[in-house]
């Protein structure tokens, strides 16, 4: 979730920029800046820090696996690349 602090700052920054002349309705712009703001975040595919943190170690531990199975794929390969090139027994 977007931490609505900082879309209320950015808000009140944007209504300061208003023109004196226009700043008798401040605070009803201040508010429409501040819905135009959250409309066009919510457009967004956005997730929170927690959401990313969780994913990011999901994604670190399925590496750290594939990479032990990239070594006992290779290990097992040259396993049996001396077998197969050992001489055969005889029977």
């Amino acid at each position: 979730m977007i931490d609505l602090n900082h879309i209320d700052e950015l808000a009140r920054r944007l209504s300061g920029l208003v023109p004196a002349g226009l700043r008798e309705s401040r605070e009803e712009m201040q508010e429409n800046f501040k819905a135009v703001l959250q409309s066009g975040l919510a457009k967004l595919d956005l997730v929170t820090r927690e959401e990313f943190d969780v994913q990011r170690a999901v994604l670190l531990r399925t590496r750290e696996k594939l990479e032990a199975l990239e070594r006992a794929v290779a290990e097992l390969e040259s396993q049996v690349g001396i077998a197969e090139s050992a001489p055969a027994q005889p029977h």
